[in-house]
């Protein structure tokens, strides 16, 4: 073993770059279309990028939700589903993954991570309640206020910073959140909600020595902590490589140590556990627990199967165990970090340091001469995909905002990079459509919305060019 061990290190000395730690075995055909096509397809979309037609995309950035690939032993799994409605198999090899990775002794599988959002929210939040969080994520955020709390941001000032080199962003503001908690009093505050790599700041992670802070402060007022953990593999890694005592440390080792700080988590097992479709809620809180699994029976189905076939249970499972090897970790974390840095070079205004799952840019500086109130980032991803057909999400005002009302927080548009899916070429085509866009940056145009949603609205609001 020790000889592997230092082979790997002696490769890694000697080439600047490895390739990925895996062969490709099955292609998907990519079209390429036509800057006229193009132009027509984001104005029948409504500019907005969800709203396009898969087939019309050339190189797909707008989320890591769901978009992996899955390995040939996943795959393998997918063919051994038992689809029992109850006791399945599948169930229990999720199980004994989630307890031995999270370290966490209860499980209810959901059909997606907000499905574990809902359940969480509608048993732990009572009308009046105030839920601190390290910024927000639209959904769980929603989930938290159809419940009747209200969400509170007791993020770092750094945070909302794109231009602070901080390497743990996503830390919690112990000042911040003792004000709340003095102000408003323990009682009125059911959990603190800690999401890892957090996604709306660039997918910056948190530390452990922040994590540890913040759980003795919650346990001075008996606050329990709930961690988002949909992105804690990713987390792991920049602990692992950032944070001093814990490099020769597993990511295994460290996701437990992660969750060990909280009484459960909320999963969306669509990112780091490389699913095309499922998620969780987990806890070591037995009442908890019990409540959970009688409301996932009303809204995701049995309490072992969670609204998922066998087949993605067993899929989930295997993809726990390949998330936390530390090779395709890596090469995860520094394929995005390469798109970043290719961007950095051309002196394009990113979120810094480049985050976990995505690249983020900043458009308040990329299109400095387009006001907030025009949707800058809608714009910019508008442009960037009749421009180049890559398409991204905007996480600005049309993400943060509620309808009628105005955020005038970060303005980004995330080009998020699936796992396993794309080479550094494809990435090489976007870094260049982004750096040509920018020398034209003068010659785009702000938006106003024309529909708008009730709720999450970026998702299906339609704008037209001012």
């Amino acid at each position: 073993m020790a000889n592997k061990k230092n082979n790997k290190n002696n490769m890694r000395s000697k080439f600047k770059a490895l390739p990925p730690p895996w062969r490709i075995k099955v292609v998907e055909p990519i079209r390429m279309t036509s800057k006229m096509e193009r132009e027509e397809a984001i104005k029948k979309a409504g500019y907005n990028t969800f709203l396009l037609l898969s087939e019309d995309v050339y190189i797909d950035l707008l989320t890591d939700s769901g978009t992996s690939a899955m390995s040939d032993n996943q795959w393998a799994g997918m063919m051994l589903g038992d689809e029992a409605y109850a006791g399945s198999r599948n169930f229990y090899n999720l199980e004994k993954a989630v307890q031995e990775v999270f370290g966490y002794k209860y499980l209810v599988p959901t059909h997606q991570g907000r499905g574990a959002e809902h359940i969480l929210s509608r048993i732990l939040i009572k009308k009046g309640d105030f839920i601190p969080n390290n910024m927000y994520f639209t959904t769980r955020r929603l989930h938290q206020e159809l419940a009747g709390g209200t969400w509170v941001d007791v993020s770092i000032d750094e945070a909302h910073d794109p231009e602070s080199w901080f390497p743990f962003k996503g830390n919690i503001d112990l000042k911040k959140l003792e004000m709340l908690i003095k102000k408003v009093g323990a009682a009125s505050i059911p959990y603190l909600s800690i999401e890892t790599c957090v996604n709306m700041a660039g997918g910056q992670p948190i530390s452990i020595k922040n994590l540890r802070e913040t759980k003795n402060l919650c346990d001075r007022f008996e606050i329990p902590i709930i961690l988002d953990a949909t992105r804690a593999m990713e987390n792991a890694y920049f602990i692992k490589t950032e944070e001093d005592g814990f490099q020769n440390k597993s990511l295994g080792e460290i996701v437990r140590e992660i969750c060990s700080f909280s009484i459960g988590a909320t999963v969306s097992a669509k990112k780091d556990i490389l699913v095309n479709i499922g998620g969780f809620l987990a806890t070591n809180d037995e009442e908890l627990f019990t409540k959970a699994k009688e409301m996932v029976v009303v809204y995701e189905g049995l309490h072992t199967y969670g609204g998922l076939a066998g087949r993605d249970l067993e899929a989930m499972a295997r993809g726990i165990y390949e998330s936390i090897q530390e090779d395709y970790m890596a090469h995860r974390i520094n394929q995005v970090r390469y798109l970043g840095e290719r961007l950095l070079a051309a002196e394009i205004p990113i979120v810094v340091p480049i985050g976990g799952h995505a690249v983020f840019l900043d458009a308040k500086r990329f299109l400095a001469h387009i006001p907030q109130e025009q949707f800058p980032a809608q714009a910019l991803a508008a442009a960037l995909y009749v421009e180049s057909g890559v398409r991204a999400m905007e996480r600005g005002i049309v993400s943060g905002a509620h309808p009628g009302k105005k955020y005038q927080g970060l303005e980004l548009l995330r080009l998020t990079i699936p796992r396993r899916v794309y080479t550094n070429t494809h990435l090489d085509y976007a870094a260049d459509a982004v750096i040509e866009l920018y020398r034209k940056r003068d010659k785009l145009r702000g938006l106003r919305m024309t529909y708008e949603p009730r709720h999450l609205r970026f998702f299906q609001a339609r704008f037209e060019p001012i």
